[in-house]
């Protein structure tokens, strides 16, 4: 099994253009600068509603400009708006960038559908060419896995899963309290916007969502789905108050005719900390079953966070004309996770 080679990185522009921030919360100096800064993107501006927010993030980044308000950031030109902000705010930011700008969007792409719809249109009629962030696409063993599928390395794809059960500090993000959709909408959307890119559109979704009586004041932070793609199947399932560290898992398995792979998704497992991602692959040969595990250039965070941001500065530069998470493409991810909690809004059917 050739798996020395399966590529863990988007390939990286030879035109970068700078990045102004906007917001300049928690994601942005956890997993945004550390990965910007390994792929040596330059950082030049940062405005937050929260000015010292915008400060301190400036004050670690050299030459980095605090803007007093966001039009004073939107006159900028030929940069990339690096949007961070929660997802009811995201239309009121596309609104005031400059006609013809570039964006790269946090998820999720608005807090329905309908609001996803109306980013689209914004970005449309404004001209901004626009990529959200889902960068679990981009993550180094996702890359690698996703290589090993195209090569036919593990046969014909038969099912898909995703298990976490682990212990998520919620309150990290105070703007998720009493909100009415969380867990699909700004965790295993993650999850379900991968198995989009690897399965396409699923011909039918059955979901559950969940509270806990441990979590209150949250709204789902438990949910299964259930894609059906007719002879193939996608599973997520999640539990986000496991407060065990021995049985605690994260993990997503590919089931293929030929071979299966098991990778771990570690920063679930000590957020924001986490632990080292993994990629296992197995190939049946004629006689026996041959295994290896993938050495890894990084993790999910912060590593895949330079593939969303590569992606879009390719694309503006002419360099490429792939941008796998465009707001077009992001569209479809949301109407999937509308499609969820319809589903699992539906009232179970009572024997009779």
């Amino acid at each position: 099994m050739s798996a020395t080679k399966l590529p863990q990185r988007w390939p990286a522009p030879a035109s970068r253009r700078p990045i102004i921030f906007v917001g300049a919360g928690g994601i942005v100096r956890a997993a945004h600068v550390p990965a910007y800064r390994a792929a040596r993107f330059p950082m030049a501006g940062a405005f937050d509603v929260n000015a010292s927010a915008a400060r301190s993030l400036a004050a670690s980044l050299p030459g980095c400009r605090v803007y007093r308000t966001l039009a004073e950031a939107a006159r900028e030109r030929e940069v990339i708006f690096d949007v961070a902000v929660p997802a009811g705010e995201i239309l009121g930011v596309l609104r005031a960038l400059p006609e013809g700008a570039a964006a790269l969007i946090q998820k999720p792409m608005g807090r329905d559908l309908k609001e996803a719809r109306a980013i689209v249109d914004v970005c449309k009629k404004r001209k901004i060419t626009a990529a959200v962030n889902f960068q679990l696409r981009f993550a180094p063993n996702l890359l690698a896995l996703r290589a090993a599928v195209d090569r036919g390395i593990l046969g014909s794809i038969l099912d898909v899963e995703v298990r976490v059960a682990t212990f998520t500090p919620w309150a990290n993000w105070t703007f998720l309290r009493d909100i009415p959709r969380l867990e699909i909408l700004y965790h295993s959307i993650h999850y379900l916007d991968w198995v989009r890119s690897l399965l396409g559109e699923p011909r039918r979704v059955t979901a559950w969502v969940g509270g806990d009586p441990r979590a209150r004041g949250y709204a789902d932070v438990r949910s299964t789905s259930l894609l059906d793609y007719g002879d193939r199947r996608a599973l997520v399932t999640t539990q986000h108050f496991h407060r065990g560290k021995r049985h605690a898992v994260s993990e997503l398995r590919i089931e293929g005719t030929a071979g299966r792979a098991v990778a771990r998704l570690g920063v679930n497992l000590d957020y924001p900390r986490g632990l080292p991602d993994t990629l296992e692959l197995e190939r049946d040969g004629r006689h026996k079953t041959t295994s290896r595990s993938v050495a890894l250039r990084g993790s999910w965070f912060p590593h895949a966070f330079e593939g969303t941001m590569a992606s879009l500065q390719r694309f503006v530069a002419g360099e490429s004309r792939e941008l796998p998470t465009a707001v077009g493409d992001a569209l479809q991810t949301m109407a999937l996770v509308e499609r969820c909690y319809r589903s699992a809004q539906k009232k179970a059917d009572r024997f009779l």
